[in-house]
Parts: C-alpha cells; sequence; structure tokens
C-alpha cells in the first residue's frame, strides 16, 4: 500500500507544469510505442521542442538515463551536443552510437518523420490549451486536486492515443 502511495506521488509530480506532462507522454509514448516506431518518435520530439528538456532531465536523474539514451539522446546531441547532453566516456559511446542509429534512421525516413511533425505539434499545442484550462480551473477552485489529476490523465491518454493513430 506504501508503495502504490509513493507511486502515485510520483505520477502526480508529473503534472506540475506543462513542460512535464509532455516529458511524461514522451517517455509513455517511447514505452508504448516508440521502442516499434522510431519516425514517430523522432518527429514526437522535433514536434514538441523538449529535446534540451529532456537532456538536461537525463543529467539530473540516472534512473531514466538508459531510456533517453536508447530513444531520445540520439536527437539531442543532433542539437544540443554530446557534451551537454551526458557526461563520462561511457555515456558518450552509448550516445555516438544511439545518434548514429537515429540519424541514419532520420535521413533514410526524412518524408515520413517530417510528414508527421506538423501533425504532433497540432496536438501538442492543443494540449498545452486543455492542460492551461484544467490549471485554471484547478486555480480558480472549479476543480479538486484529485478531479485535476483524473482530468489530467485523461488528457494524457487522449494524446497518446491521437499520436499513435
Amino acid at each position: 500500500m506504501a508503495e502504490e502511495d509513493v507511486k502515485s506521488t510520483e505520477d502526480q509530480k508529473i503534472y506540475t507544469n506543462f513542460d512535464d506532462f509532455l516529458r511524461g507522454v514522451i517517455y509513455e509514448f517511447y514505452d508504448s510505442t516508440g521502442k516499434q516506431h522510431k519516425g514517430s518518435f523522432i518527429a514526437l520530439i522535433i514536434a514538441s521542442g523538449e529535446v534540451t528538456s529532456l537532456a538536461m532531465d537525463a543529467v539530473r536523474n540516472r534512473s531514466n538515463l538508459k531510456r533517453l539514451a536508447i530513444g531520445a539522446v540520439g536527437v539531442v546531441a543532433l542539437r544540443v551536443g554530446l557534451k551537454y547532453a551526458l557526461s563520462g566516456p561511457l555515456g558518450i559511446l552509448l550516445a555516438a552510437g544511439t545518434a548514429a542509429s537515429l540519424i541514419a534512421y532520420f535521413v533514410r525516413n526524412r518524408q515520413e518523420v517530417s510528414s508527421k511533425i506538423g501533425r504532433y505539434r497540432e496536438l501538442v499545442a492543443q494540449s498545452r490549451v486543455d492542460y492551461e484550462k484544467l490549471q485554471s480551473d484547478h486555480r480558480d477552485g472549479r476543480l479538486t486536486e484529485d478531479q485535476r489529476n483524473l482530468m489530467v490523465d485523461g488528457l494524457m491518454k487522449r494524446l497518446l492515443n491521437d499520436l499513435e493513430r
């Protein structure tokens, strides 16, 4: 029971602002479909504009480092540089391999990735509006914290569903 309370608290922490919410969506998207659909994952990273914050999150939180190295660090390395994304020789080698793999995938499938970026940007922008409305309703007392968390969870599931289509 105590373990569930800790997990619940961690999940709620994701939703404190839109950037954290979007980061949670990216992690969830990667876990559910990003491994099989690299083009969609790369398009989501580019469309969300979360490249830099994902890199900084990886540096701060070592537990997410492996997941990011496998998926997002290659894209991060393109825009930010390896020295900002990871530290240490092993991290650089891992990121270099991942970057090379994702760059090669992006080059081979440029049209697939590019065709999804615009749609993903629209979905992210609409989700931002919806998220800010929920936060505003919560601040104004129209939603309790539990109601807000439930609504944000529903918003996340809807966004993930829309991204997978």
